[in-house]
């Protein structure tokens, strides 16, 4: 017998990236190694397109993603400001995690048209 609740690897993926995000977002100051300046922004943008790319993955409907994502983005900036976390909150931050996101699904989408394109030509 089927087992319908049982996660496929798409789901499994996009809980692990939500889990590092978490892990990344909310390490209190002590615990975030120092880097060159700018590596933040490269990491905000990199957490999420790779949160975009699971909840592809994962089959999440592209609208609830993308706004999942955008709220996601300000409310873990919020969150980073109030939590004692050593940490502050960032617009700057949001606004990449926001690009991120929208980068990812903008590849996604053009990869799925050239396929679908080389499909029917080919």
């Amino acid at each position: 017998m089927l087992n319908h609740y049982r996660p496929r690897p798409g789901q499994l993926l996009f809980g692990v990236i939500c889990a590092i995000s978490l892990i990344i977002l909310f390490t209190p100051d002590s615990g975030v190694p120092s880097a060159p300046p700018g590596t933040d922004k490269v990491v905000h943008f990199v957490l999420f397109a790779a949160l975009a790319g699971g909840g592809i993955a994962a089959r999440i409907p592209l609208l609830p993603l993308a706004a999942g994502l955008v709220g996601y983005a300000a409310l873990s900036e919020v969150l980073q400001a109030v939590l004692p976390l050593g940490r502050s909150g960032n617009v700057q931050d949001a606004l990449v995690d926001v690009l991120g996101a929208v980068a990812a699904l903008l590849v996604i989408a053009v990869g799925r048209t050239v396929l679908r394109g080389r499909r029917t030509t080919g």
